[in-house]
């Protein structure tokens, strides 16, 4: 268990310490929850109360935050308390990470492979023929690598990942539990006779930098060229993203979405969970896309919002919402009218 005090943590986040410095922690908590030896931090207002009854040892604060009456837990203050845990949760992740070092056993490493420096093999892993492995990779249990795969420096593949061969993953990526890298695309020829003849799948995936993909997503390789998932993308848990799709710079994923072939997502994009694109498609950059949207077409305009299905410009969507609620009062008007010039009808 590491341990550090409010000075070193301080350091850390560039803080500024209000209380004893020398007072150390070795844990997290939820400030309505934590105890002593234990840090937490204030971001939302609403929990304020719990920052005067928190057993907590540290807590993270704001700047300009106001206390109302005495606090026991030494303060660090921080411009903004929320990015401030984070990156302590992160550097708290990195310094564990760091203690993995050396292979366990039994494990498959094939004598063609080669590791860089600092790596980490968890007993039950299998690396394959050809497969480089840069510095610092940590890799867990169960976790299969295919043949010839490329993967860069800081990564770190949770449990029962799978790598198919060929495939490229770049630096600082984590890929957690269950993902499936490399499988076959979708591709498959209709015959004459009404049978579906499978078209090989040759391709690969390419992983950039500074990727995180969630728990059970699935990405496919490429029929021919490549897959993309471009530097700086956060897939969330149960994502599908089929062959020769390309996801750009900085877009983020909610769970359960469905990304069809070819379809090429731009840069800075944000979408919803339960989402479904269409194949060879593009989306423009900037576009956020609400929960289970449709996308069914190209989407040229950038930075604007969609939802619905199939999905449109949010306001028109949101009006189109409107007059689909007021349809049974209409219809309920329509009747009452053609009664009425029933009625006129019958006595002129």
């Amino acid at each position: 268990m590491l341990e550090f005090s409010a000075q070193q943590i301080a350091l850390m986040i560039q803080g500024q310490v209000e209380g004893d410095a020398a007072v150390t922690v070795n844990n997290f908590g939820k400030i309505e929850e934590a105890t002593a030896g234990q840090i937490s931090f204030l971001a939302n207002p609403k929990y304020e109360a719990f920052l005067y009854s928190t057993a907590a040892s540290i807590i993270i604060i704001g700047e300009q935050q106001q206390l109302k009456q005495q606090i026991n837990a030494t303060l660090i203050r921080v411009p903004d308390a929320y990015a401030a845990f984070a990156t302590l949760l992160t550097k708290y992740q990195e310094l564990k990470n760091q203690q993995l070092i050396g292979i366990q056993t039994p494990s498959y490493i094939a004598p063609t492979a080669k590791l860089g420096a600092n790596h980490f093999i968890a007993a039950f892993a299998y690396i394959n023929e050809g497969t480089v492995l840069g510095e610092n990779v940590k890799i867990f249990s169960n976790v299969v690598i295919g043949e010839n795969v490329k993967i860069g420096h800081h990564v770190t593949i949770h449990p029962g990942v799978v790598i198919y061969a060929d495939c490229i993953i770049g630096n600082h990526v984590t890929i957690h539990s269950g993902t499936i890298i490399g499988s076959d695309g979708f591709g498959f020829a209709p015959k004459v006779d009404g049978s579906f003849q499978k078209v090989p799948q040759l391709g690969n995936v390419i992983i950039e930098d500074d990727v995180e993909i969630g728990a059970n997503t699935t990405i496919d390789r490429a029929t021919i060229g490549s897959t993309i998932i471009r530097k700086g993308v956060k897939l969330d848990n149960q994502i599908q993203i089929a062959h020769n799709a390309e996801i750009g710079t900085n877009t983020v994923i909610a769970a359960q979405t469905g990304v069809s072939g070819s379809t090429k997502i731009g840069n800075h994009v944000m979408i919803g969970g339960q989402v479904g694109f269409a194949g060879h498609i593009s989306i423009a950059d900037g576009v956020k896309i609400a929960a289970k949207s449709g996308v069914t077409k190209t989407i040229k305009t950038a930075n604007m919002t969609l939802t619905g299905n199939p999905a449109s410009e949010q306001k028109h969507s949101l009006r189109s919402q409107v007059y689909v609620k007021n349809l049974p009062e209409l219809e309920k008007r329509v009747q009452e009218l053609e009664i009425l010039v029933q009625q006129l009808s019958q006595k002129a």
